[in-house]
């Protein structure tokens, strides 16, 4: 998950995904300084990592945030940091 939110356009692309609670390549591609093509590479990379889930409705493909990958993040992130304020103290 953290190698997929390292580029800035798919953190950008996952924001507004968040925001909107689902978009096409199209849609995204219209408010960002990217191609439409540029869009849909990010999007397949993001439903790799499981991070985005497709959903085809007629001649479009909607896509959607899955929460489970953040979920985990965050639960490795609250570990972390529990352990590091730990030694730390």
């Amino acid at each position: 998950m953290f190698s997929a939110l390292a580029d800035p356009t798919r953190r950008e692309v996952v924001q507004a995904l968040a925001q909107r609670g689902g978009a096409t390549a199209t849609e995204l591609a219209a408010e960002m300084p990217v191609t439409r093509q540029a869009i849909a590479k990010h999007l397949t990379h993001l439903n790799r990592k499981g991070i985005v889930m497709p959903q085809r409705r007629g001649r479009e493909t909607r896509y959607h945030l899955t929460p489970g990958p953040f979920g985990q993040a965050i639960d490795w992130l609250d570990d972390v940091s529990g352990l590091a304020r730990r030694h730390a103290a």
